[in-house]
């Protein structure tokens, strides 16, 4: 049995001596954070079982429900491992954030991501969303349990159209603002209302998803590439026979350069001109870290503009929710398109983001990860500045990724080759183009920084730079 010694909460575990400061007005916080800096200082070692969370939360007198909720917090980081009905263990791989160089890539920590676009699971806000989650099914009234309306939630889309107008610029209402599960189905839906509206093709950047890409097939259009530059995508000459055109303005996917002004202008006179649709990917507006953030293009345009944004970045891909601000000419089309597919994003899911929102804990949250990932930017440049001669990061300090342009004339498959046997998933820009474009850059790899957790987030550079090491000293 753990004993609790009320002089600032310390511990002890038999037959491990361990002190460990347990805050009283801050219980939870404070257990989570003793306990990851246990283990990262070694005094919780690697496969050390833990307490029940019944018997830890008996002796620190605080709810089994708050142990409970750290643990699972820290098993989503990787610092614990848990079995059902097992119980707890410190992870074998908990506390390794270097890399030793003569490490073999058999003991290295295996699964590691960087792939661009992807954030840090184990940053969602646990115990702020299960409160908002609470809030939202006791306030919620009981029309909100019946079917779901075609456009979501009421209370969501007007907090929607509030937050957006005063975080991104978007000239919105709640009656245009659209709940989907996710940007793909939003792509979707306007893509399968474009095409029964007439349309053939659609402009999409020359880099980019192949997923969005797919979409756009599946709705039955074709999508035609358009040149992208250090200027972001080349909306001066847009063809006129395309319905509509795919752009990421703020950040674009995964060059990370920004639509200049004139290219901005350019495709909402482009729209004007010819009836088309912008349809504005804006992914990761919210993450700008050099200056203020980049206005949404929607409101040059509005009713020209599709606005779509999403959770997945700020919050976690899981929360399944998405949002388009739609012109209002296309909310009836928009409406039918979902009534024929069947789809609906879940009201519990819709009402809880609205109390959260509303809250102002995911304003709170978006700040906590800007500051995160931030850091995490600055400190992959230092790596490569100091580690990785003849390369450089590039493109704009914003959003989860950047490009690290590697030597002229090395493979980007033979680093992403070399990186899958350490373990890592990496990138080469080459993979994100659309297949017979010209398109000509510096060899790149892109850097997804926001996918480890971050206690293996210097693990993970680590292994990047071996491998890029491998492949540059192989070639010379």
């Amino acid at each position: 049995m753990l004993q609790s010694i009320l002089m600032g909460e310390s511990w002890a575990i038999p037959g491990l001596d361990l002190h460990v400061e347990i805050d009283r007005r801050r219980k939870a916080a404070s257990l989570e954070h003793a306990l990851r800096a246990a283990v990262r200082d070694g005094r919780l070692s690697a496969g050390t079982r833990l307490p029940s969370s019944r018997t830890l939360a008996s002796d620190l007198a605080i709810a089994r429900n708050s142990v409970a909720d750290v643990y699972a917090q820290l098993t989503a980081e990787g610092w614990l491992e848990a079995r059902v009905g097992a119980g707890t263990w410190v992870s074998a791989h908990a506390g390794s954030d270097t890399v030793d160089p003569d490490t073999t890539p058999a003991a290295l920590p295996t699964g590691l991501d960087l792939r661009g676009g992807i954030p840090d699971a184990s940053a969602f806000p646990r115990r702020l969303w299960m409160s908002a989650a609470r809030r939202a099914v006791l306030d919620a009234p009981a029309s909100e349990f019946g079917y779901a309306p075609d456009l979501g939630s009421p209370a969501l889309r007007e907090t929607l159209a509030d937050y957006l107008a005063r975080t991104r610029g978007v000239v919105a209402s709640a009656e245009r603002v659209m709940i989907a599960r996710g940007f793909g189905e939003l792509l979707g839906l306007t893509c399968r209302a474009l095409a029964r509206g007439g349309a053939r093709r659609i402009a999409v950047e020359e880099v980019g998803h192949d997923t969005h890409r797919a979409i756009i097939r599946a709705a039955g259009l074709t999508p035609v590439a358009t040149p992208v530059d250090e200027h972001g995508a080349d909306t001066e000459h847009l063809d006129d026979d395309v319905g509509a055109v795919l752009l990421t303005a703020a950040h674009q996917f995964p060059s990370g350069v920004p639509l200049a002004s004139a290219r901005r202008v350019a495709a909402v006179r482009w729209a004007e001109r010819t009836g088309g649709l912008v349809i504005e990917d804006d992914y990761d507006g919210e993450f700008r870290y050099d200056r203020r953030t980049i206005g949404a293009l929607q409101a040059l345009a509005p009713e020209h503009v599709l606005y779509a944004g999403t959770a997945s970045k700020s919050l976690a891909p899981a929360v399944g929710l998405a949002w388009g601000v739609v012109p209002e000419r296309l909310l009836g089309a928009l409406t039918v398109e979902r009534r024929v597919a069947g789809s609906t994003a879940d009201v519990v899911n819709q009402r809880t983001l609205h109390a959260f929102i509303a809250s102002h804990d995911y304003d709170r949250n978006v700040r906590r990860l800007r500051a995160e990932y931030r850091a995490r930017r600055l400190a992959l440049e230092s790596r490569v500045t100091d580690d990785l001669a003849g390369c450089r990061i590039t493109g704009l300090a914003a959003g989860l990724h950047c490009l690290l342009e590697l030597p002229a004339g090395t493979s980007e498959a033979r680093v992403t080759e070399a990186a899958a046997r350490l373990g890592l998933r990496f990138d080469g820009l080459e993979s994100f183009r659309l297949h017979g474009t010209g398109w000509r850059h510096p060899p790149a790899m892109v850097v997804g920084y926001g996918a480890p957790p971050p206690h293996l987030f210097d693990a993970a550079v680590e292994l990047a730079i071996r491998a890029i090491r491998s492949v540059v000293d192989a070639g010379r």
